[in-house]
């Protein structure tokens, strides 16, 4: 025996020993059957170097298998019995190189089949290497090819990482000169590269293989005659491996192989077989845009059209290749030009249409399909848009594509054809003078650069609509540089993610000196005052009493969390007052516009809702003091004519005479928080309107049952009547407001209030194919231009107008504060375009609208589509609605806004940007949001808005109506100036702690070292959101609740709920008066343009001047990409460890406390979603709040935190729109979060020993020196948009695209060409 003896079965030896042995017997047996000569071998999955190996490699001198008869050894071991003697060298299929010896060997019978591959790849290498004869390699290859072609196995075998059997088959191709050994081999490849998908196309090109193959198509091209079944088998696995490859196309150039298939074409269009590997090679050579250049000038695209042709049943494969390949060579702009040259557009036109008429079982859609992408390649270039329409595409496409609807197959048609006509669409100016604002504010200072000195600098002659630029003239064939389609090894790499550490670093800047910081210590009184002249000798907190008109508490929503237990708690949903038990005359009379529903069983306050719901038409009762004649003849409230001396009520002056008859209206019921209401309500064609009786809530007071509870209780109280609402007092404000327009009007939704509807608004769900519905309507424009009206109903440039008295026409109006609506056309008897105005002193920003639509007619669908839009997609394309508020609705006890419309999408159209409105880029479009409302009411008066408007005037009478309601004996509110807006309007600044217990010196020390917390919001005046969150933040820490009390006494809030007054008032989007986002000028704020800007930053450089570090910073803002709530913190760190640099990331020692605080509302915040938070400091917001007051002013927690204008798809609000209720409730709930922070960052009692006042404050400033950045990437503060695409958004992004530019195109892969619309809603929409 030639092994060890066998062992026991408890110490068998391993197996790597196990299969020494079986070498070492291998071996011993060959050398004796062939004296010792023969190849080494290596058996699948035995590494080298391992100790199998080497015991096979040491066994003799000449140790290896003979395997001069391929499989002879396997049939030695079945004759072990007839002890034959060798076989003959030449080979024999029944022969046995093996001696007797060999053959019996008693271990051969445990060898597997792999062995026989092996074996024969062992064989082919040592022919290789004794250059044997040829009959030799072609049999062991013609076996190799058997195996390959019957056991799925050995291919898996032969392409397993390690294995070396595909270099052996690779040296051999190279170096044969026998025909059939070669196309033995390359059969063999085309078996391995057939199946298994990508990764064994992957393995051959990384053995080398593209480079051997072409250059045997190179020396197999200069051989008379060329075999044909060569040339079949190269350019097959070439066709195969080539996409693999990322330099496959300069590799072809430069071996000449271009020329060679291109040849080959042209000499044998007859021969399909030879003919089909050819064009699909030509396909992949054109990916290079350098290849496609130089085939063009060869004449392929010309070939080509030799191969396609009108309708036939035979050779539909070629027919199908043949296409794909021109599209592929017609993305060229200089062989698109060259087949419009040769009017190849009409050509594919004829086609599509014949092919179109005779596929009548669309059994050929990919062919159609190829022309389409054919047409959508040649399209890219101005010339073949022209030759398109020329051609009349736009119709013969529309008409094709509407007979294809009914069948749901053929949507990748559909989809592409909408892609082409979107394209061709002549591009439109828009119907406006110029692109900047409508109103004009003349700047103090004139900034030296940027956006805004541009603007300027324009000659009032330029037409700024509109340029030479946008129809991007074609770039010659020179121009076309080469793009090899390299990857550099890296799938995305980041380069606005800040890598030097050195900046991320924070770094205490000064900036400005001690002396000009003391400008704010009048705004710092609390860290001064001694509160001797108040009266505070009781150490127990005094309860909570409300001095103001405002009786019930000021509480916030908890968007539909549990009441506290608290028996006297207000009841969730809105109703109408009925019978009510009263205790007395006067108390029957307290009828209230909009009240809650006071009964504390479930069941009657939903029986009284239902009532409410149910009773959609009725008119509401005299007690009310209004009728629904007042909606009829108003068409808005104005401050006109309004003595400046009341308050009592305020007039509307009336459009038109309504002819409606004399009528008094008295108001006889008592309003107990309110003036008396006015007697004459209604005189001729003048209005007074009244009070609304009781706008504020009369509720009983409540009494405090969780007084006992813990301090960290999370419950916050439900109100959902506006408490804070008083609209005498807002239409006070309004009259002391400055706006650039000079505002006199007041829209009613901010006048009568809004509260949060009683039900919940779902995500909307996108019906199938709406998008291309909508476009198909946008094309029939073009097609049938007869059918449009094309009437301007409002011009804001153009006062004279003239205003139609037709019953069918919509009138507009957007004359008010915050509103936004420049123009509207009519198009069509009910659809309308809407055009919004640019942010004052910019160019551009569209997206914030607000206005007011009157004359409507219920039962008609009225069709709106705002098509100046900017942004390349849009939460409307993923279940968000528009927002819009019914004064009729509102009449009838239900004055709320809801969410509305439908067929509602967001799309790239046709009116085209100018490059000075679209930053300098050329071919930009704008975008449309469209959308269908059906309206409930018969000349109701209506609004619309892109999210929950929140004005400055509402925000002035928020904090009044706070500042009269709170106890000045439990806590410590201030309203102070921080600085006057560019046109005159007070930016406010309010504190809010606890009132200290006493004005002994521990108390009012302890007051004086609360850590402060710095909180501001809306300095982006179109993100309406986060003035919500921030009324909810106020009125939580002005609320009674015992945690809001222990917040009060645990931190100093100093607040700036507004730091855009200006841009609020005037409707802009994003930008100030300066024409500038104010979140990009923190690092250099100017005190003439950005005053509020300059005054926040030195605050808080004040407070790092004093050694008062806030210990949180947060900045509010909404998100219009991105669902749910979630913030944006700073951190080297993670910063660094997103470079992908680990290294460096490893050796960063930071505080990871920046985490606690979302981590803390994740878990107590059910809109938020700690998943979307990212702290990743980028080089694009190294000016925003965020960065800056963490790098420069040294807070380690600082944030922006994002409300999402859409929705929520997880948690407990998955799947619904987010509302005001929710919103606020996300501002109570951050104040929580704040607290346990406090308990988390304190080891200590929560009543700190007045020795240890100042742990807190030293705390803060331990851990100052970390970073947290923002991490958006678009132009605003936005993080890049994670969900998927809507392909249709971005179908037409840019003109002139080359195939390597072409990612982000609807069709950009297999996967998206065969989903229907439908599937694209359901696989993208959540």
């Amino acid at each position: 025996m030639c092994g060890p003896p066998p062992s026991p079965p408890r110490s068998r030896p391993p197996a790597h020993a196990r299969s020494a042995s079986l070498l070492r017997a291998l071996a011993r047996g060959r050398a004796e059957a062939c004296g010792g000569r023969g190849a080494a071998l290596t058996l699948p999955g035995m590494r080298a170097g391992s100790a199998a190996a080497a015991a096979a490699a040491s066994a003799s001198p000449a140790t290896g298998v003979c395997m001069k008869t391929p499989g002879g050894w396997r049939r030695g071991i079945r004759r072990a019995s007839r002890e034959q003697s060798p076989a003959p060298a030449a080979p024999s299929r029944a022969g046995c190189c093996g001696s007797a010896s060999l053959c019996q060997h008693p271990i051969l019978s445990r060898l597997t089949n792999n062995s026989r591959i092996v074996g024969l790849l062992a064989q082919l290498e040592k022919i290789n290497t004794e250059s044997t004869e040829s009959d030799n390699a072609r049999y062991v290859t013609s076996k190799i090819l058997h195996l390959a072609q019957s056991q799925e196995k050995m291919k898996r075998e032969m392409t397993a990482k390690g294995s070396t059997g595909m270099e052996v088959l690779l040296s051999t191709l190279e170096n044969t000169k026998d025909l059939q050994t070669t196309l033995n081999i390359l059969s063999i490849l085309v078996e391995l590269v057939s199946a298994g998908g990508g990764r064994r196309a992957s393995f051959l090109v990384a053995k080398g293989g593209s480079q051997i193959l072409l250059q045997l198509l190179t020396n197999t091209s200069k051989e008379a005659p060329l075999n044909e079944e060569l040339m079949v088998q190269i350019h097959s696995i070439l066709a195969k491996i080539g996409p693999k490859d990322k330099k496959f196309g300069v590799k072809a150039r430069v071996n000449g192989a271009l020329n060679i298939t291109l040849s080959l074409v042209k000499q044998n269009l007859q021969n399909l077989r030879l003919v089909l590997p050819c064009l699909q090679l030509l396909r992949v050579y054109s990916a290079n845009s350098v290849n496609s250049v130089s085939l063009g000038k060869n004449g392929v695209v010309e070939l080509l059209f030799k191969v396609i042709g009108p309708f036939s049943k035979k050779n539909s494969s070629v027919m199908k290749v043949a296409l794909d390949t021109l599209a592929a060579l017609l993305k060229s702009k200089t062989n698109a030009r060259r087949a419009v040259d040769r009017g190849y557009v009409q050509v594919l036109l004829t086609i599509y249409v014949d092919w179109h008429r005779h596929d009548n079982r669309h059994r050929n859609m990919l062919i159609r399909k190829g022309i389409l992408q054919s047409l959508k390649s040649v399209t890219n270039i101005k010339l073949g848009r022209k030759a398109f329409i020329d051609a009349n595409g736009m119709k013969i496409l529309y008409n094709t594509s509407q007979e294809c609807l009914a069948v749901r197959t053929l949507d990748p048609l559909v989809n592409t054809s909408s892609l082409i006509m979107r394209k061709c669409f002549p591009k439109n100016r828009l119907p406006l003078p110029t692109i900047k604002s409508s109103f004009q504010f003349q700047l103090p200072v004139i900034p030296m650069t940027g956006p805004v000195a541009q603007l300027y600098s324009l000659p009032p002659e330029v037409d700024d609509v509109v340029d030479e630029s946008d129809d991007n003239d074609d770039v010659d064939l020179e121009a076309e540089n080469e793009t090899e389609n390299e990857d550099d090894e890296q799938n995305f790499k980041n380069d606005d993610i800040e890598t030097d550490i050195n900046k991320l670093k924070p770094q205490q800047v000064p900036g400005r000196t001690i002396e000009e910081l003391k400008m704010y210590e009048h705004l710092f009184p609390e860290l001064v005052d001694d509160f001797q002249e108040y009266d505070l000798i009781s150490k127990e907190p005094k309860p909570f009493i409300f001095e103001g008109k405002v009786r019930c508490p000021i509480v916030v929503p908890t968007a539909g969390e549990e009441a506290s237990a608290n028996p006297g708690s207000l009841r969730k949903g809105v109703v109408t007052k009925a019978n009510m038990s009263s205790k007395g005359d006067e108390h029957d009379k307290k009828t209230a516009f909009m009240e809650l529903a006071k009964e504390d069983t479930p069941d009657n306050n939903e029986r009284l809702l239902q009532q409410q719901l149910g009773d959609q038409n009725r008119t509401i009762s005299s007690a009310h003091g209004l009728n629904n004649d007042i909606v009829k003849a108003l068409d808005r409230i104005t401050l006109q004519n309004i003595p400046s001396q009341t308050a009592l009520g305020c007039t509307a002056s009336m459009k038109k005479d309504y002819s409606l008859p004399l009528t008094v209206l008295t108001c006889t019921k008592a309003c107990p928080h309110m003036a008396a209401c006015g007697s004459a309500l209604f005189e001729a064609r003048t209005v007074q309107l009244g009070k609304l009786c009781c706008t504020g809530v009369e509720t009983e007071d409540d009494e405090d049952t969780e007084s006992t509870s813990s301090v960290e209780q999370t419950s916050v109280e439900v109100s959902d009547g506006p408490t804070l609402h008083d609209s005498d007092l807002y239409i006070e404000i309004v009259k002391n407001t400055k706006s650039v327009p000079e505002y006199s009007e007041v829209a009613y939704p901010d006048y009568f209030g809004h509260i949060p509807p009683p039900f919940k608004e779902p995500i909307l769900e996108r019906p199938y194919g709406v998008q291309r519905t909508k476009i198909a309507q946008d094309i029939e424009r073009l097609i049938h231009q007869s059918d449009v009206i094309d009437r301007v109903v409002y011009d804001l440039d153009n006062p004279n107008y003239a205003i139609l008295e037709e019953g069918d026409i919509l009138k507009f109006n957007s004359k008010f504060e915050s509103g936004n609506l420049r123009k509207v056309i009519q198009i069509r008897k009910n659809e309308y375009d809407l055009i919004l105005n640019s942010d004052i002193n910019s160019n551009h920003y569209h997206q914030w609208f607000y206005f007011e639509v009157s004359g409507m007619r219920p039962g008609v669908a009225y069709r709106f589509n705002i098509i100046n839009c900017e942004k390349s997609n849009s939460q409307f394309n993923y279940g968000m609605q528009p927002l819009m508020y019914s004064v009729q609705e509102a009449l009838n006890a239900r004055p709320w806004w809801v969410r509305i419309g439908t067929d509602i999408c967001y799309y790239k159209n046709h009116f085209s940007r100018s490059s000075a409105a679209a930053g300098g880029q050329k071919g930009k479009s704008y975008y449309t949001i469209t959308f269908t409302v059906n309206f409930p009411h018969k000349d109701d008066v209506c609004y619309f808005a892109y999210h929950y408007p929140y004005t400055y005037s509402t925000l002035q009478m928020h904090l009044q109506k706070l500042e009269s309601a709170h106890n000045p004996q439990q806590i410590y509110f201030r309203k102070d100036v921080l600085c006057e807006t560019l046109s005159g309007n007070s930016c406010p600044l309010v504190t809010i702690t606890a009132m200290p217990e006493s004005n002994y010196y521990e108390h009012i020390c302890q007051f004086r070292n609360r850590p402060y917390i710095f909180l501001s919001a809306r300095v982006h005046p179109g993100e309406t959101n986060a003035s919500w969150v921030m009324k909810g933040t106020l009125e939580y820490l002005m609320s009674n609740n015992p945690t809001a009390q222990s917040l009060r006494e645990s931190y100093i809030f100093k607040i700036v709920p507004m730091l855009n007054p200006d841009g609020v008032i005037n409707g802009n989007h994003r930008c100030s008066l300066s024409g500038e986002d104010l979140n990009r000028q923190w690092q250099s704020p100017n005190p003439d343009l950005h005053p509020t800007i300059f005054h926040a930053k030195g605050l808080l450089q004040y407070l790092a001047a004093v050694k008062r570090l806030p210990l949180v910073y947060c900045d509010y803002h909404g998100h219009s990409r991105k669902k749910n709530v979630f913030m944006y913190g700073c951190s080297i760190k993670e910063t660094v460890w997103h470079t992908n640099d680990n290294a460096s990331s490893c050796d960063v020692v930071e505080d990871v406390g920046y985490r606690t605080l979302p981590k803390i509302l994740s878990n107590i915040a059910p809109a938020f979603c700690m998943s979307s938070c990212s702290f990743v400091v980028e080089k694009s917001k190294e000016s925003t709040a965020r960065v800056v007051v963490w790098r420069e002013i040294g807070v380690q927690r600082s944030y922006t935190m994002e409300s999402t204008l859409c929705g929520c798809d997880q948690g407990k609000y998955k799947g619904l729109q987010i509302g005001t209720r929710e919103l606020e409730e996300m501002g109570a709930k951050f104040c929580v979060g704040l607290l346990r922070l406090k308990r988390l960052t304190s080891p200590l009692e929560y009543n700190l020993p007045s020795s240890l006042l100042d742990f807190e404050n030293d705390l803060i400033e331990s851990n100052c020196k970390v970073t947290s950045p923002t991490t958006y990437v678009l132009d605003e503060d936005e993080p890049r948009f994670l969900e998927e695409v809507d392909y249709s958004a971005e179908s037409n992004d840019e003109l002139d695209i080359e195939l390597a530019e072409n990612a982000g195109d609807y069709e950009s892969s297999a996967q998206e060409e065969v989903l229907s619309d439908s599937e694209l809603s359901r696989t993208y929409l959540p």
